[in-house]
């Protein structure tokens, strides 16, 4: 299966190498340029892009409202959005993943491992970011509404079981490993955890992750 990909950043040269790059790998095909983030929700719509590498920093729309317009459009509900940035460690990664961003990744990151970013995230599996440690994540995920413990839409029709494992997904836990912890199967995990994402209206584990974090869950599963 052929993962089709938007790319978005303002930089022409830039997008020029990583076409280049993504065109070279066998499952992977660019669609789509975009210099800003409104031709990127207008492609997005117009190339039927299964992913968009998306820059935060354009003029205009940036990166992380054009993600919001994408991840908001229930005709784009299948499109991931992956943030490709020079400051990885920027709160506006944060935001974008409240926007609703699958994942993040540095621009020095290798090309070997944007392939395979853009494959994982394309699936749908998990949070990337390879050079943040999931300490940092967690201090800013945490941070701005560590006061506001308010219940989130949806944490009330989890089970013990789906908010110990919601907990697991936040610590950066595979399927695999959530089954080791919990002396269960990978399958059974799994289940536990598209049902987590169905009550909580999470896109996949990236957002979990987020819930996690701004509903209190990850706290409690440390």
């Amino acid at each position: 299966m052929t993962i089709r990909v938007l790319l978005a950043d303002d930089q022409t040269l830039l997008r020029a190498t990583f076409r280049l790059l993504l065109d070279s790998a066998p499952d992977l095909e660019v669609v789509g340029e975009a210099a800003d983030g409104a031709e990127a929700v207008a492609q997005a719509r117009a190339t039927r892009a299964d992913l968009v590498v998306m820059d935060i920093r354009m003029p205009g729309v940036d990166g992380i409202e054009a993600t919001r317009r994408i991840t908001a459009d229930e005709a784009l509900a299948g499109v991931k959005v992956l943030i490709l940035t020079t400051f990885e460690t920027d709160e506006l990664v944060v935001e974008a993943l409240r926007a609703g961003a699958s994942g993040f990744l540095g621009k020095g990151v290798d090309p070997a491992d944007l392939i395979a970013a853009i494959r994982t995230v394309a699936a749908g599996d998990q949070l990337l970011s390879p050079h943040a440690t999931r300490a940092l994540i967690e201090q800013v995920l945490s941070a701005p509404r560590a006061r506001d413990r308010s219940p989130l839409p949806g944490i009330e029709d989890l089970t013990e079981r789906e908010r110990e494992i919601v907990g697991l997904v936040a610590r950066g836990m595979s399927n695999d490993e959530i089954g080791e912890h919990l002396y269960i199967s990978p399958a059974t995990a799994k289940t536990h955890v598209s049902r987590s994402m169905l009550k909580t209206g999470a896109r996949d584990r990236a957002q979990l992750v987020v819930f996690a974090y701004e509903s209190g869950l990850a706290d409690e599963s440390r």
